[in-house]
């Protein structure tokens, strides 16, 4: 331990030093109104994953992240150049409200109430009897809440904790389902948010089918059958839900077996990042919990949040969780909690989740560095143009993953990628005389936005990664261990499948 202590602090010195030397003695590379500093771009990514894997604190990590990426930019007052105006912006505030007060403090009134252990009891009763059906009912609810991103995992993942707790299934194998159903369903069954906001970036000038908002949504659609590798995560997950892990890797397999046979749901040494205080209920003396008061406030969640997507065209996830709390806090307090009790819960709540938001503030901070100081402009510019038309799928792919790990976000790997994947793709098939040209760029759609999906799944500082560890109670470093390994099995089949496809329908 001190060893390698020792090494991250070496780490972390010579990357703040390379921080000032580039922000002094490194000019910029200008591309349009961007910029990128060649490979010192990443430096913020891959000291926070680097220390991340060394230190196993991801808190730390994202911090060093955060502190290098400032240093790059010249910005020496984290307090008021960095972190303050990062919170203060919308969508921070947003991720704050949602997964602080809203999330934590229903979890919270759940936990005092017993609701969350008591609709445990009722499914173990009536539908779950082991492992396997445990982790089936994870994988439905997956897919069944196909809307994608923070909403999915959070909403599958507060749901079953209970259960797979009782059924004592490891934290690695559930944070796995619940991360691995949540973007990759959102590109498979996509009638959500994902292609309104994928549609404005495809457009290529003269190009006849991506030249109106219909003719790209129809584009999208025609293009998921090629949405390989969401169909591969989707089905590993599966497997893993039948209790077949061959293709899991050996840190889940071991997870499953260290579980089954000796009950122990995390790792030696591990940190989940939830609290040891929602593991169990305080329900107060006289206080009789039922599983509707989990049900109704649950189904009122999904009410919300899937009217309001069908009513303005995306869901309104902090009115669902706001009024979920709300119909919680009324229940127990209409069966004869007092107001004490309901705010010690909410308490609770709050304090269980407010590491995680701190790591979720943090990378969304380290995020937005990241692309400031042209990270993902960078790894674009390595791509040369000068390429074989069968390659081009591949080398997307590859592009995708890679921008999308060092920023943790596939939105904002769509927003770099596109633009220029698009325009190359059809400038390619054409100069090579392809046939079917639009096939051709339906395929290197289909290789960004899958490969964004995959580094953003796997990145140690993406919001659903955090996520779907907070609410399955798993170590983070541990869900990245063990996730990665599933997810680049899919993510090879589905580069050889787009390749083969390239090479003989195009």
């Amino acid at each position: 331990m001190l060893r390698t202590n020792t090494l991250a602090l070496i780490l972390l010195i010579f990357s703040i030093m390379s921080a000032v030397y580039v922000n002094n003695f490194v000019e910029p590379i200008w591309v349009g109104q961007a910029y990128h500093y060649g490979f010192y771009s990443l430096l913020p990514a891959l000291i926070t994953i680097l220390l991340s894997i060394l230190t196993r604190e991801p808190l730390t990590a994202l911090l060093c992240g955060v502190i290098v990426g400032a240093f790059m930019m010249g910005q020496y007052d984290l307090t008021d150049q960095i972190l303050i105006p990062s919170m203060a912006k919308v969508g921070t505030a947003g991720l704050l409200l949602l997964y602080l007060w809203l999330l934590g403090g229903l979890l919270g009134v759940w936990s005092k109430t017993g609701a969350a252990q008591a609709f445990a009891d009722f499914m173990i009763k009536h539908f779950v009897n082991g492992q396997r059906s445990a982790k089936l009912v994870t994988w439905l609810l997956g897919v069944l809440f196909f809307q994608g991103g923070t909403m999915s995992t959070v909403l599958v993942g507060t749901t079953v904790r209970p259960i797979a707790d009782k059924a004592g299934i490891s934290h690695e194998e559930m944070s796995y389902i619940v991360d691995s159903t949540a973007s990759p369903i959102a590109i498979v069954i996509a009638f959500n948010a994902w292609p309104a906001y994928i549609q404005a970036l495809l457009f290529v000038p003269g190009v006849a089918f991506l030249a109106t908002e219909a003719d790209r949504l129809a584009f999208f659609f025609a293009s998921v059958p090629f949405s390989f590798y969401g169909i591969f995560a989707v089905f590993g997950t599966l497997l893993l839900s039948l209790n077949i892990t061959k293709f899991s890797g050996k840190r889940i397999r071991d997870a499953h077996y260290r579980a089954k046979e000796t009950g122990q749901l995390d790792a030696p040494g591990a940190s989940p990042l939830s609290a040891k205080e929602l593991h169990s209920s305080e329900v107060p003396k006289g206080y009789k919990p039922h599983v509707l008061e989990f049900f109704l406030p649950l189904f009122s969640l999904i009410v919300v949040a899937v009217g309001t997507f069908f009513l303005f065209g995306s869901p309104k996830i902090n009115w669902a969780f706001g009024i979920a709390l709300l119909f919680s806090a009324f229940i127990a307090l209409a069966k004869g909690m007092s107001l004490r009790d309901l705010i010690d819960g909410v308490g609770l709540g709050l304090k269980s989740v407010v590491l995680a938001s701190v790591i979720l503030v943090l990378a969304v901070t380290l995020g937005a560095i990241s692309k400031q100081v042209g990270g993902g402009l960078y790894l674009v510019s390595l791509l040369s143009q000068q390429l074989p038309f069968w390659l081009l799928p591949l080398v997307l792919q590859l592009l995708s993953m890679l921008i999308a790990f060092s920023t943790g976000t596939s939105w904002g790997t769509f927003a770099i990628a596109f633009p220029l994947a698009m325009p190359l793709a059809w400038a390619i098939g054409q100069s090579a005389g392809i046939e079917n040209v639009e096939l051709f760029m339906m395929i290197c759609f289909a290789t960004v936005l899958n490969g964004s999906v995959y580094g953003d799944q796997c990145s140690p500082i993406s919001d659903t990664t955090i996520l779907s560890s907070m609410t399955t109670g798993c170590d983070m470093i541990d869900h990245v261990k063990s996730q990665i390994v599933p997810a680049t099995y899919a993510a090879i089949l589905a580069a050889i499948l787009w390749t083969f496809t390239v090479v003989f329908f195009v």
